[in-house]
């Protein structure tokens, strides 16, 4: 019996409790690092749509900038977004074609909100770029703009109301930025 004994001591190794412990440990880790992994995408994605409609307001009033002085009031307003507009029987997209401020407007305000909705960007026939249920506002008053973005964002957050452009609810991200122009 001593021997058995002996025997059994020398042997070295895992037992079977051991190696499912270690198995538990490492799947738990590699869950974890997952779940970290999408939740950062989720975090990554909201931040480029929030990127994305801070450089559509500041787009728009780069455009407000270069039109001329007599059309700014033309560029105000809360529909943005909810129909596009039909092409533009005159296209001011080229060193050729010379626009008078009222048909820059015009294009200036479809090209836009082409981009808002992401209709410039397609995949088949389906609009791939843009912001999800973009909607946007622009009110003019004595050389002083302010532009409203809004989107519906995939978390619920608490919507304060701090404009009542796009659609109000939990989902609803806004993005406001006001500017001066001379």
């Amino acid at each position: 019996m001593n021997k058995n004994i002996v025997t059994r001591k020398k042997n070295k190794g895992m037992t079977l409790i051991e190696v499912l412990v270690a198995m538990f440990v490492l799947v738990s880790g590699i869950l974890g690092a997952v779940a970290m992994q999408a939740s950062a995408k989720k975090g990554s994605f909201d931040a480029m749509q929030r990127s994305v409609a801070s450089a559509l307001a500041q787009d728009i009033i780069e455009r407000m900038r270069s039109n001329d002085a007599t059309a700014l009031a033309g560029y105000a307003g809360t529909d943005y977004g909810s129909v596009l507009n039909s092409v533009p029987g005159i296209r001011c997209n080229s060193a050729a074609t010379l626009c008078t401020p009222a048909e820059m407007l015009i294009n200036d305000q479809y090209e836009w909100e082409v981009s808002l909705v992401g209709a410039d960007v397609l995949q088949g026939t389906n609009k791939v770029a843009g912001l999800t249920g973009a909607r946007a506002c622009i009110n003019y008053v004595a050389n002083a703009v302010t532009v409203v973005v809004s989107w519906q964002g995939r978390t619920a957050i608490a919507d304060v109301q701090k404009d009542s452009c796009g659609t109000s609810g939990a989902k609803r991200r806004q993005v406001i930025v006001k500017a001066f122009i001379n």
